[in-house]
Order: C-alpha cells, then structure tokens, then sequence
C-alpha cells in the first residue's frame, strides 16, 4: 500500500503545485474532507476555502474560491476557479474575493441567492484564518 500520491492544483492562470503528497485536505461543498492514498474515487465541488497538502517537501496552503476536485486511489486533483498560494493572499486580493462575490450575490437570481450569500461567509472564513479583514459590502 503506497503511501503518497501525485497532487496538482491548476486555475485558469497557472499550475500552481504538482507534487508528490501524503494528505490533501479540501474544502469540499459539503464540509471539509482529507484525500489520502487509496482514497475511494470521488468529485466534488469546492467552495472558498484553503487547501492544505502534506508532502515530503514541506507543506504547502492554497487559498481557492471555488471549482472541483477529482480524488481517485492514485492521487488528487484540484481544478480551481480561482487559486493562490496563501503567502499571496494580501488584503487587496482578499478585498478583489469579496468584491466579486458581493457582486455575484447582489445580482443572484433568487435561487441562487443561499449560494452566493454562502460564498461571501466563506471568504470572510479564509479571512479570519489568515488575520485579514473582510470588508463585507
């Protein structure tokens, strides 16, 4: 039984970990879940949150706004819509988070309203966590 697997995180704009990993834990829609080698093949949706991975390198933090993650016994990958290493994260990135989520919400059909106003608790989540300000609109 192996005990690592191949990470990758991609967003639109970049790779931004392909490595090898021991744990993955991710914020899944549905609550926080940690993939590991062997895992039962699963997909998820993502909502903002931080991935955290445990590799032999050191490990590694990644603030996502949302996307999918595809888990199967070999290894796990993360497909963001927006993703950034934590140290990147400043309070203007995390104010642009905010902006585009409040935005989004305030222009939310009425059935997507619950999901939306969701995503802008959970950026203020990934704020509080990092010691920065969400600045709610």
């Amino acid at each position: 039984m192996a005990d690592t697997m191949q990470f990758d995180l991609v967003s639109p704009e970049r790779l931004l970990a392909s490595l090898v990993a021991s744990a993955v834990q991710i914020p899944g829609a549905d609550g926080e879940m940690t993939a590991m080698p062997n895992h039962a093949p699963l997909i998820t949706t993502l909502r903002p949150g931080i991935v955290r991975v445990t590799s032999a390198e050191g490990d590694a933090s990644f603030v996502v706004t949302g996307g999918f993650a595809e888990i199967t016994p070999e290894g796990t990958s993360v497909l963001a819509e927006r993703a950034m290493p934590v140290a990147e994260v400043t309070q203007d990135v995390l104010d642009d988070f905010v902006a585009a989520a409040v935005a989004a919400r305030d222009n939310a059909t009425p059935e997507m309203l619950d999901e939306l106003a969701k995503q802008v608790s959970d950026i203020a989540g990934i704020a509080a966590e990092l010691g920065l300000q969400a600045k709610a609109a």
